[in-house]
């Protein structure tokens, strides 16, 4: 057995994840979780993915109010109110990787203690599928 071989049979058995229950992460099913961040912690978020082995997702610049105070600014002399804050849209499927690891992974990464840090939702994916394939279900993601 080669070196390659090994830390490839390594990584393997570190991605497979025994639960102590015997069960399979998110009940075998698929998890869509989605968080809505500041964009400066994009970078911080997109890591922390990647450490848990979901790095897989879709990223959307969005806008949105929340607990974050509005800004009144003035341009040419007229006043005017900022209430729709920049803001990016994570989306991530995940099968293998137990959703709560991703919810607990963005939710350090995107951390300040300030308001604005946004929101995180997890969801259920009644089906998915990979249009190059066929891939149905779990197999898709």
């Amino acid at each position: 057995m080669n070196e390659h071989t090994q830390n490839t049979d390594k990584t393997e058995q570190t991605n497979t994840e025994i639960r102590a229950d015997g069960g399979e992460p998110n009940d075998g099913g698929i998890k869509m979780v989605i968080a809505v961040i500041r964009p400066d912690k994009l970078g911080d978020a997109k890591q922390a993915l990647a450490e848990v082995g979901a790095a897989s997702l879709t990223v959307t610049n969005v806008s949105g109010r929340g607990s974050q105070p509005e800004k009144q600014g003035s341009w040419r002399g007229k006043e005017y109110t900022v209430d729709l804050h920049q803001k990016v849209k994570i989306e991530c499927a995940v099968a293998d990787v137990p959703a709560e690891d991703v919810v607990e992974a963005l939710s350090e990464a995107a951390h300040t203690g300030e308001p604005g840090d946004g929101k995180i939702f997890v969801l259920d994916v009644e089906n998915a599928v990979q249009v190059r394939t066929g891939n149905k279900g779990t197999d898709a993601i």
